[in-house]
């Protein structure tokens, strides 16, 4: 079957984060379903948690009674499982069921001992959040049975797609009771890879020292990397979204992906170009005042405005480092005033009522602790609030590199900025994600969108698909992919001040060129263009499925 053809009569996602807006992976899921709606208009069912109540609306889910309503009626789930079906409010408006799963716990030992019996998974030392990602898994998994058996799925293209190891059991479940569909699985990060970078052990070098297993007995992780081996290893298709992670994978959970799947973007969360000026204008105003309201400096309307961003993960995501450039940044004395800001959500408490007022005020004043936006609940342990303090950002009239943590997440409803992360990126001069674990990198592809000049590291999947695709300069892609080890740390910090140094410096007529060339990048990343390793992936399952079932 010609890859760009392929023939599904149905396809249904799984994920944690359907309609569910928590890391990366949703920007994964809801930036590739218009490009899944053009190719299957209607066939493709997302199956999220349904984790909202009335008090607590889920801001993506447009409930409807007409979609699958046949099915719903009679749908024979076990008490207690409920669903809602409607769409995502996101371009291409997919078909939505949200589960609620709660009634799964009563069965998870009967379950787990089903799942140890057929596929070797160790649930025994499960907890955290094994139990709850298990029990909505378990019920996506009835769902999807449910939907194929009212429908009749004899001699059609049906294919179950399950993202993480969080969705793991839904897979070996479907595989368990309905061997004619095709099952996918996407590891988006191997839960052993980020726990061994987490608990600060050298990954890179002495990759291929580790055993996987043995990594999951000593870092108390063996049920999730139990699960997770399972679902690679049972799954008609296993894939993954970069080189980098293929080959983590294959050592760690002892098989290579038959498919690298990479990440890509929706341009419709880009301004046209007619509003694009207008809307940077605001963030940067917004950006600006902030600090001012913070601070009580008012900054050059030139100040170089950087930015980090994502998961709360301080060594993984490279914040440490950030913190740290900053630092040499501010030492090599640059022309331009720059106002770097770290937003990455932690245990926020509420936004500060001192800023919140100050923002609406004409006249501004500084603030106690003139370095955080939102108060935390941990204020006094705080992994990046207490470096920042360690390092010492003045913050004041005489700084160069002024330094704000924003501790929460950016959804326009915050209370301080009041706006979404990206309608604050477009605003920035520069971002800066020096990752030391990051297999794939969303947050630079959403910052050369967006037209922003970014620095990554050759350690996230991004990086190297710059480095196969590109010459690594800002002129000619708009991204600078530094080499980072396990190693050399001092030299990769230095070379991020430096070449936020030279960015810093460069004339408008340069950065208009730099800007020009990110948005390039990120289009060569649209989802049009990486569609088609999906499509490789759909084969893949689908013929091993129609083997099985000869």
């Amino acid at each position: 079957m010609n890859e760009s053809t392929v023939k599904i009569d149905l396809l249904f996602e799984t994920s944690w984060e359907v309609c569910n807006k928590i890391g990366g992976i949703y920007t994964v899921l809801s930036t590739k379903a218009k490009t899944l709606q053009k190719l299957y208009k209607d066939k493709t069912i997302f199956v999220g948690p349904d984790v909202w109540s009335d008090e607590n609306p889920s801001p993506y889910f447009v409930e409807s009674r007409t979609l699958l309503k046949e099915w719903k009626a009679q749908a024979q789930l076990p008490e207690g499982v409920t669903v809602r079906v409607g769409r995502w409010d996101i371009p291409g408006k997919p078909i939505v069921v949200l589960v609620k799963f709660d009634a799964m716990y009563a069965v998870k030992d009967e379950f787990y001992g089903r799942m140890w019996n057929l596929y070797g998974v160790d649930s025994l030392h499960a907890y955290g959040d094994y139990d709850e990602a298990c029990a909505f898994s378990h019920a996506a998994g009835l769902v999807i049975e449910s939907i194929c058996r009212y429908q009749g799925i004899e001699g059609k293209n049906v294919i179950a797609h399950f993202d993480e190891w969080t969705t793991g059991m839904g897979l070996l479940y479907i595989k368990d009771v309905l061997p004619q569909v095709a099952t996918m699985f996407t590891t988006h990060a191997t839960s052993i890879g980020r726990s061994i970078c987490g608990n600060n052990k050298p990954l890179y070098d002495y990759l291929k020292g580790y055993n996987g297993d043995q990594m999951a007995a000593e870092l108390n992780m063996q049920s999730k990397h139990s699960l997770e081996k399972a679902a690679a290893h049972n799954a008609d298709c296993f894939t993954t979204v970069s080189e980098i992670t293929a080959v983590e994978c294959e050592q760690l959970l002892d098989l290579r992906p038959q498919v690298v799947t990479p990440n890509g973007f929706e341009q419709n969360f880009v301004p046209a170009k007619t509003k694009f000026a207008e809307a940077r204008q605001a963030a940067r105003e917004k950006l600006l005042n902030v600090a001012h309201s913070l601070t009580g400096v008012k900054l050059p309307e030139d100040t170089f405005v950087i930015a980090t961003s994502g998961r709360c993960e301080y060594r993984n995501k490279g914040i440490d480092m950030f913190l740290d450039s900053m630092t040499k940044l501010s030492d090599f004395n640059p022309k331009r005033k720059v106002l770097a800001y770290v937003m990455v959500p932690a245990w926020v408490k509420e936004p500060r009522a001192d800023l919140a007022k100050a923002v609406n005020a004409k006249r501004k004043c500084r603030l106690d602790d003139a370095v955080i936006s939102h108060n935390l609940h941990n204020m006094d342990c705080d992994p990046i609030l207490s470096r920042i303090h360690g390092i010492g950002f003045a913050n004041d009239k005489n700084s160069r590199v002024t330094v704000i943590y924003v501790p929460c997440y950016l959804n326009g409803n915050d209370g301080i900025f009041n706006m979404s992360y990206y309608d604050l990126v477009i605003g920035m001069d520069a971002t800066v994600f020096p990752s030391y674990y990051e297999p794939w990198g969303y947050t630079p592809l959403e910052s050369v969108a967006f037209g922003v000049p970014t620095i990554t590291t050759s350690l996230s999947g991004f990086g190297q698909w710059i480095l196969s695709a590109f010459s690594n300069d800002f002129e000619d892609c708009g991204v600078n992919v530094i080499a980072r080890g396990d190693y050399n740390y001092d030299s990769v910090s230095h070379s991020i001040a430096q070449a936020l140094y030279n960015l810093a410096s460069r004339d408008e007529m340069a950065a208009a060129r730099i800007s020009k060339a990110a948005m390039a990048t990120a289009s060569a990343a649209a989802w049009s263009n990486f569609i088609v390793y999906y499509n490789e992936a759909f084969n893949v399952a689908m013929d091993r499925a129609q083997k099985r079932n000869a």
